[in-house]
Order: structure tokens, then sequence, then C-alpha cells
């Protein structure tokens, strides 16, 4: 298992690797009670999502952990669930059923392009900046959803948006948790926001403002409501807005892994001559889990960036990733607890994920204003029009013209101007 492993070479051992699986998974769990709560609102049935977003992420940890050696937690991705729900089945009134064939394809989409190495390819060509903004921009419309769900803001005919009722029990709630969550966090407490969301559970229930559950441990919710339902809908994806939807799950999926796996090898001491070592098998174990979390029913699967919580405290091997999904594993037992779990005790880690994401905008260079102006765009776009996928076509039509002006064409990578093509398209499609 050591020489498997490499933990002689890493660096590590049992303990190291152990510590650093639960720190990991704690820091993760809290995708079991936000990703069914968000994608439940499309019609799905919650306590198959709870069974597919932990089988989702126990065989995606378990891939990139055994095929790739990486301290890596794969489960739903935080963007893609609120793309899902919000921009494509509410937006786009496309059926969940629909919406999750997207996934699937993209999945298979994702594995011949990881085999192939194109993945990488069109990873590196897509300017760093943009990247940056891509990240950013779905960190503002996470949080932006957090605040709606906590009833901090709501719709306003004059101004669009205007604070909420920040009397009403509900709101009151979510700010306790916001406050406790993050003193959590700022005293490096790990698991900080999966800590917040118990602690904000248990004042809720004292208070009376969630029912207290009749049990905490129960059976496997049945997966039987969104199981295999991706093979019988594979004739609904014929539409050019269908296409644009698995093209944006493509598209942002790209980052979410590719960013997740950069700051991890570079956190553990693994980057080699800039560049990730088994990059191809690890992003060859995502792509595979994403199409595992869809036939299960769940949206797209990706890299988790909580995973720099394991890996500062010694994880660097992928022996930390199976007991990541060891630990999701044991929390499929736990079930009954998404009874007591509102959208006012997830609201906090909403907005601190968004936060949290967020940052990569500091990377973005400001000085040069053919370069930020279509990262803003890129940025802003999102929240305010609730699609990621407008954001990323707003900031990707943009970006050509403007260095086309600045007289840098040729710094242009020829890929960027078909995707713009290809943005512009979707904009007269939708």
């Amino acid at each position: 298992m050591k020489a498997f492993f490499k933990f002689e070479e890493r660096g590590t051992n049992y303990r190291k690797e152990t510590l650093a699986g639960i720190t990991t998974f704690l820091s993760m769990a809290y995708i079991l009670v936000v990703n069914p709560i968000i994608l439940s609102q499309t019609g799905m049935d919650k306590g198959a999502l709870f069974t597919a977003t932990a089988l989702s992420a126990i065989v995606g940890s378990l891939l990139i952990g055994l095929l790739a050696n990486f301290p890596v937690g794969i489960a739903p991705s935080m963007g893609l669930n609120s793309f899902f729900t919000f921009s494509v089945c509410i937006g786009m009134g496309v059926p969940w059923e629909t919406a999750l064939t997207g996934v699937f394809i993209a999945g298979i989409i994702f594995m011949i392009l990881s085999l192939m190495k194109i993945r990488e390819k069109i990873i590196n060509v897509i300017p760093s900046d943009l990247k940056f903004a891509i990240a950013g921009g779905i960190g503002f419309f996470v949080a932006f959803i957090g605040f709606k769900n906590a009833g901090l803001i709501q719709a306003n005919e004059d101004t669009i948006v205007s604070i909420g009722n920040l009397g009403s029990p509900g709101a009151l709630l979510a700010v306790f948790g916001f406050i406790v969550t993050l003193m959590l966090l700022v005293k490096g407490i790990k698991g900080g926001i999966f800590y917040g969301m118990v602690i904000t559970t248990i004042l809720g229930m004292v208070v009376g403002q969630i029912a207290v559950p009749h049990s905490v441990v129960g059976a496997v919710p049945s997966l039987s409501p969104t199981f295999g339902v991706v093979f019988s809908h594979l004739g609904d994806i014929f539409s050019l807005k269908i296409f644009a939807v698995i093209f944006t799950f493509l598209f942002v999926a790209f980052f979410d892994t590719a960013g997740a796996l950069i700051a991890v090898a570079s956190q553990a001491g693994l980057m080699k001559d800039n560049q990730i070592p088994n990059a191809g098998r690890a992003l060859l174990a995502d792509s595979a889990s994403g199409v595992a979390g869809s036939i299960f029913g769940t949206s797209t699967t990706a890299s988790f960036v909580e995973s720099s919580a394991g890996v500062a405290v010694g994880g660097r091997t992928g022996f930390t990733s199976v007991i990541i999904a060891l630990g999701f594993a044991v929390a499929l037992f736990f079930s009954p607890i998404l009874s007591v779990i509102t959208p006012e005790v997830t609201a906090p880690a909403l907005i601190i994920v968004g936060a949290l994401m967020a940052t990569e905008v500091r990377h973005i260079d400001w000085g040069k204003l053919e370069v930020f102006i279509p990262s803003f765009l890129t940025i802003i776009m999102m929240p305010l029009t609730s699609s990621v996928a407008t954001g990323i076509a707003a900031g990707f039509v943009l970006y050509p013209f403007a260095m086309i002006a600045s007289k840098k064409a040729r710094e242009v990578h020829p890929i960027m101007y078909v995707l713009a093509a290809l943005f512009i398209l979707f904009f007269a499609v939708s």
C-alpha cells in the first residue's frame, strides 16, 4: 500500500493521510446537504439526490486517488448545480431529465477529450484572465443565490433587488449561521462550513424554527427516481438550446477541475517543471465520475478546491482521497438529517463558498483595459442574468474584439475566435 501510493517519495504516512482525508471530507460534507436542496428545486427527488451525491463523491474520489494518486476529493460542483437548476431548468424551462441527459453527454465528451488530450489543449489556449473571471463570476452567482435563499435580499419592482426582511426568523437564523461559520473559518477550524451548518441547525431546532427529526440514522434513500433516467431521454437533446447547455457544462467544468488540480498540486509540492503529474489520469477520473454521477442522478462533478484543507494538514497521495470516499460512504446512512436542513441553514455556506471562489479575481490583470473589461463583463453578467453561460459568452465574445482594437489580434489563439463565433450563435438562438 505504501509503495502503491508512494508514501516514502512524498514524505507522508498513514496518520497524515488519514487525518487529511477526514479534514477534506468535513470541508466538503456540506455538499451532501446543499446539492439535494439546490437540485430538488427542479422537481427531482431529494432523497435520491442525497444518495446520488454521496455515490458520485465516492466514485470520483476513489478514481482520482487510485488512478492519479492525487489527494483530491470529487463531488457535484457547487457552481454547476446552480447553473443546472436556476439557469437550465428554471430559467430555460428544460425538464430536469433532459438537463441530466445533457450532463451525461457532456461527461462522455469529457472522457473522449481527456483520452485524446484535447482537454488540456483547450484549457491552455484560454487566456488566464478569463479563467479567473469565470471562477470569480460563479462565486458571485453562488453567493447571490445564498443571499436569496436566506431572505436577505428580495425582488423589488423599482430597484429589481432590495434588502429583505432582516427581522424574520429565517433571515435571523441565516445571519447567525453566517457569523458563526465565518468565525470558525477565521480561527482556522477545518470543516468550519460543515460545523457552522450543524450549529445553525441545532439553534433552529431549539428556537422552534426547524422541526426536530424523528431519527438520525436511517436506510439509504432509493436511487430509483433518478437512476438511469438519462438513457430514456437521449432523444431529447437534439436542439440548439440543449447543445448550448452541453457546451456550457463542458466549458465551465474545464476550469473547475483545472483550477483545483493546479492549486492542490502546487500546494502539495507535486508540480514538476510547471506540469501536473498524472494530469491526464486526473482529468479522466474527473470526467468518468461525471458520467457516473449523471447516471446516479446528479449534476456535473468536479475536483473540490476544499481539498487544499487536507493538503494543509499533510495529505500528499491518493490515500487521502480513499479516506474521503470512505467518509461519504459512512454519510450515506445519515439521510434523515436532510429534513432539518433548510435553505436558511445552507445559505451561509453558499455565500462563503461564493466568497472563496470570488478571490480568483485578484489574479486578473486590472491594468489592461482590453483584459479587465471582458473579464469584468464575464463576472458581472453571471449574477445579473442568473446565468453562468451568459457571463462566459459575453466575456468570450468581447475579448477578441478588445484585443483586435488594441492591435494584439495575433496574441489571441485561433480557438478563441472559434469560441467567440460559437457564443455569438449561442446568443442568437437563446
